[in-house]
């Protein structure tokens, strides 16, 4: 079957930086993410490339930093008063969410603790990066009417987004700045931003 906009596509994938080949991501161990392409759901650049295959296939695809997540940002790295991290066990690598100026969500990571203040990345994890995603695809149907109006899979919880990507924490905290980022998948797995 030929992938095309408003597809409901199962796949399973490995996501390597393609200039060290270190595994950022995998879900070969574990259940397919599904996504409807078209909605946002997985980036851009990735849906274009699926778009191109059929079901069922198997392919390598290179997504260059400009064309995915863009260059590493220093200006999008922020110390914070630690009073405004009350009540959360934070850890340095530890990913948080938190509302963005416009209200968007916005992910960041805890890059440093210190005594006082805490240093936040509004980065995506993977900006920088040249992406290998090598993709399994098991599965395409067109979406049905409901699907295409919700951007949510019949029988799931979620759009499919992050699955196999256990360590997200939500924690809600609005920091008003308002660098974003993409990625995999909102919030991780498999290049949603």
């Amino acid at each position: 079957m030929a992938i095309k906009k408003n597809s409901v596509v199962s796949m399973f994938y490995e996501l390597k930086d393609a200039n060290t080949n270190e595994v950022l991501e995998s879900n070969l161990y574990s259940q397919p993410i599904s996504f409807i392409l078209g909605k946002g759901q997985i980036l851009e650049s990735l849906e274009e490339e699926v778009m191109k295959l059929d079901c069922p296939s198997n392919a390598d695809v290179v997504i260059k930093k400009e064309k995915g997540l863009g260059e590493y940002d220093e200006n999008a790295v922020q110390t914070l008063p630690k009073e405004q991290f009350a009540g959360i066990d934070l850890k340095v690598g530890m990913e948080l969410f938190g509302e963005g100026e416009n209200g968007e969500t916005v992910r960041v990571t805890v890059k440093e603790i210190g005594e006082n203040d805490v240093t936040i990345d509004y980065n995506h994890p993977y900006a920088g990066r040249d992406l290998l995603f090598s993709l399994n695809i098991v599965d395409a149907r067109a979406a049905s009417e409901d699907e295409i109006l919700t951007g949510i899979i019949a029988g799931s919880h979620s759009c499919g987004c992050g699955s196999g990507h256990g360590h997200d924490h939500h924690h809600g905290h609005g920091h008003g700045h308002g660098h974003g980022g993409g990625g995999c998948c909102g919030g991780g797995g498999c290049g949603c931003h």
